[in-house]
């Protein structure tokens, strides 16, 4: 009797293998380009009565990524937002890429288009040439640049301190942020304050004792592959399951909110962690 031919089943093994690369090919590409529209609420007794109910989109880590042609879907999930504000937590550009300071200013031009947009710089702009040219042409895009310091906002009739400041990177006599928050108490007293700044990882032993209502920050790129209980994966200095990765965080009377961040830095990778644009609404209570 003649042997079964064993062709049709490899054919089978093989189609099957591919299907499943090609499956796992765009959950991967689906990982790291698809966005995540996030909605938060950050509910405080302390929060002026004019600004219950405003809404902040909150944008970290782009790192030169790319959501449509010129971030044209990036743009209009954000315009539908419909932001208040929107807060810029740093890294937009990528010191491995050696991204074009043409990318952030494109892209902070289009978002101060769509509403009052506020920027902190990132480890990664201190890592690239030019540092004061890039802050000047961010700031004439019409984008409020931070350096150490703090602006008034106002809605509805009440006022919250917004602080911003710049990467520890930065230049070595710049001004600490310590003394920012001494400056903000003599200045604003008791009143309501914001700050931003990039690095996630400084909250609880620094941003956290500065007496800030609710910090904003990135960095943590949400641990870049989330697994179920845990804060992420690896965190960005390459130590396994990092803390203060994505959303909510509470020390010392602080509250600190975390964006997982849009793109990547170099050959590193989301898993479970799409690209997020969070946006959180401010409540009274």
């Amino acid at each position: 009797m003649a042997p079964t031919p064993r062709k049709p089943r490899r054919r089978h093994r093989l189609l099957t293998l591919f299907l499943l690369a090609l499956l796992c090919a765009g959950f991967f590409h689906w990982s790291n380009h698809a966005l995540e529209v996030a909605r938060f609420s950050y509910p405080s007794p302390r929060l002026p009565a004019g600004f219950d109910g405003c809404r902040i989109v909150h944008l970290s880590d782009l790192h030169g990524a790319s959501f449509g042609a010129d971030n044209r879907d990036l743009l209009a999930a954000v315009a539908r937002a419909e932001p208040d504000y929107i807060f810029l937590t740093g890294d937009l550009l990528d010191r491995i890429r050696e991204t074009p300071q043409d990318y952030a200013v494109d892209l902070c031009r289009d978002l101060a288009a769509i509403a009052p947009t506020y920027f902190v710089t990132g480890n990664h702009e201190w890592a690239l040439p030019d540092i004061r040219g890039l802050k000047r042409r961010i700031a004439e895009t019409g984008v409020t640049v931070l350096t150490n310091q703090f602006v008034i906002l106002e809605r509805g009739g009440d006022a919250v301190a917004l602080a911003g400041i710049d990467d520890p990177n930065g230049f070595a006599d710049q001004k600490t942020p310590e003394e920012l928050a001494r400056e903000l108490d003599a200045a604003w007293g008791d009143g309501f304050r914001i700050l931003l700044a990039h690095r996630n990882n400084y909250f609880l032993r620094q941003y956290s004792l500065l007496g800030m209502d609710l910090v904003f920050s990135g960095h943590g790129h949400g641990g870049l592959i989330r697994l179920p209980f845990t804060d992420g994966l690896i965190s960005v200095e390459r130590t396994l399951f990092p803390s203060y990765t994505s959303g909510f965080y509470e020390a010392n009377g602080s509250t600190l909110f975390v964006s997982r961040g849009l793109g990547n830095s170099g050959p590193s990778f989301r898993l479970f962690n799409r690209p997020q644009v969070a946006v959180v609404t401010l409540e009274k209570g």
